[in-house]
C-alpha cells in the first residue's frame, strides 16, 4: 500500500505491519478500523483521514527495537502511531455510519462485559448472561467477537487499561516529588473505591488471581499491563535519587514490589472491611515508611 500525504522515508519499513491476532483485518474488507471513531481526523493535505494503526508493545519491541513502553502512548491497550495509509479508506465519511454504530455496540457490550466479570468473576458469568443484560442476540455477539476469550481481551485493550493507567500509571509520569505523587496516587484510587459501592476488589488483581494458571493467554495481557506500572514507578523512584529525594542506598524494585504488593492487598481488605478506616490507616502508615527513605535516613 502506499502512503498518501506524508513522506515513507520518514516512516519505519514495517509501518503498517497488523498486531498479532490480525484486528485490523476488516479494515482492508469493508472500512471497519479498530477505534476508528477516537482516532480518525481529516487530512489537512490530501483529503484522506489519518488512520490509527494499533501496535502491541511485545510486536514494537520486536519491529522498531522499542526497549520501553513508555515509548508508545497507551490508548484502548495498543501503543500506536498515525499515519495517511489508505487502510480501509471512505471516500464519504460519515461520523453516523455502520462503522461508528458497530463500535458503539462493541462498547457497550465490553462495558457490561467488564461490569460482569468483575462483579462474578470470568468463569462464572457466561455470555447468556450479558446477551440477556443488553437484550441482544448470540448472533450479534458473534457478529463483533470471535470468542469469550476474544471479548474479554478487546475489553483488557480498550477499558481495563485505559482505567489502569489513567488513575495509577499516568500520575507518576515526570514527577518531581515521588513520595506525595504515589501517596496522592493511591489515596485518589482508594477514595474512588471506598465511595463504590459496588466495589469488589482492584479489578487487575481480581482478574490475575481468577486467571493465574488457567489462562496463560489472558495472563499475558494483564501481567503486561502490571509490569507497565511497575516498570513507570520504578522510574519515578529512580529519578527521585538523581533528584536527591530517595536514599543512595534504597533497593528501587524492591520498594515498588512492596508497594504495589501493598496497595493490592489494602484493595482487597476495603471491599469486605470498614474502606474508610482501612484507607485512613494505611494512608498514614505509607507517609511514615517513605520518611524512612529519604536522603537523611542514610545518616
Amino acid at each position: 500500500m502506499q502512503a498518501r500525504g506524508s513522506s515513507r522515508e520518514d516512516l519505519p519499513e514495517k509501518e503498517v505491519e497488523k498486531p498479532p491476532g490480525g484486528r485490523l483485518q476488516d479494515a482492508e474488507n469493508g472500512n471497519k478500523l479498530l477505534l476508528v471513531d477516537k482516532f480518525y481526523r481529516p487530512s489537512g493535505r490530501s483529503g484522506l483521514p489519518d488512520i490509527v494503526l494499533f501496535i502491541r508493545f511485545d510486536t514494537a519491541k520486536r519491529i522498531f527495537g522499542v526497549v520501553h513502553p513508555r515509548i508508545f502512548k497507551i490508548r484502548a491497550g495498543w501503543k500506536f502511531f498515525v499515519t495517511d495509509e489508505s487502510v480501509g479508506y471512505d471516500p464519504n465519511p460519515n461520523p453516523m455510519n455502520k462503522n461508528l454504530q458497530r463500535m458503539a455496540t462493541m462498547h457497550r457490550m465490553q462495558v457490561k462485559g467488564l461490569e460482569l466479570f468483575y462483579k462474578k468473576g470470568y468463569y462464572s458469568t457466561s455470555i447468556d448472561d450479558i446477551l440477556k443484560s443488553l437484550e441482544l442476540s448470540k448472533g450479534a455477539f458473534y457478529h463483533h467477537f470471535e470468542s469469550k476469550e476474544d471479548f474479554f481481551i478487546s475489553i483488557i485493550q480498550n477499558l481495563l487499561v485505559q482505567k489502569v493507567y489513567g488513575m495509577l500509571i499516568e500520575p507518576l509520569e515526570n514527577s518531581q516529588q515521588p513520595f506525595t505523587t504515589i501517596v496522592d496516587c493511591f489515596e485518589n484510587a482508594l477514595l474512588t473505591a471506598e465511595n463504590n459501592e459496588l466495589d469488589h476488589g482492584f479489578v487487575l488483581n481480581n482478574f490475575m488471581t481468577e486467571f493465574n494458571g488457567r489462562n496463560p493467554e489472558i495472563m499475558k495481557y494483564l501481567t503486561d499491563l502490571y509490569k507497565v506500572w511497575e516498570v513507570n514507578m520504578v522510574t519515578l523512584l529512580q529519578r527521585a535519587k538523581v533528584n536527591g529525594h530517595l536514599g543512595r542506598h534504597i533497593d528501587s524494585e524492591g520498594v515498588v514490589t512492596y508497594l504495589l504488593a501493598s496497595f493490592m492487598g489494602i484493595r482487597t481488605l476495603m471491599a469486605t472491611g470498614d474502606a474508610k478506616a482501612l484507607r485512613y490507616h494505611y494512608i498514614q502508615q505509607l507517609r511514615a515508611y517513605f520518611k524512612t527513605l529519604g536522603p537523611q535516613a542514610e545518616a
